[in-house]
């Protein structure tokens, strides 16, 4: 991944990488690392934006999203650990929205597997993964580790 985003950060040394809570930050703490960038890592807490708490059972977190660095006229670098459905990152881009307008928004992801239920696709991806609807993608930090699993 860091590969494919160096050519993109070299051309525009005010690129923004944001992270989204809490896999997404993990992530790209480490590119953000590895890519030297110049601006600091954003952190998004999406917990307000979702729209399908209900019918997951997911019980959210809420708390406050970090971004230090005006994002108007950016581009941004949009960075999560796993893409499924597509609705993570649709909340995280109408949150980004509310910050200000970016020129463009890449999407970064470690693994992007099957399953979408809207149009978002990864520009840049360290895996992609054909699943059995019913599995799902946990991952482990240092060192990556990736372990797939049934739905509870």
């Amino acid at each position: 991944m860091q590969q494919q985003l160096a050519p993109l950060c070299e051309a525009d040394p005010g690129i923004v990488m944001i992270g989204i809570k809490t896999g997404g930050v993990l992530v790209g703490a480490a590119l953000h690392e590895a890519l030297g960038l110049a601006t600091p890592l954003g952190e998004l807490n999406i917990s307000f934006y979702r729209d399908d708490f209900s019918t997951v059972g997911l019980h959210p977190v809420v708390g406050p999203s970090q971004l230090t660095t005006p994002i108007d006229g950016k581009h941004i670098v949009l960075v999560d650990d796993v893409l499924s459905t597509g609705r993570t990152v649709r909340a995280a881009m109408n949150e980004i929205f509310d910050y200000g307008r970016p020129s463009r928004i890449t999407l970064a992801v470690l693994v992007q597997r099957d399953g979408h239920e809207l149009p978002i696709r990864a520009d840049v991806f360290g895996e992609s993964m054909n699943l059995d609807e019913s599995a799902h993608v946990q991952l482990t930090a240092n060192p990556w580790f990736i372990e797939i699993g049934e739905r509870a």
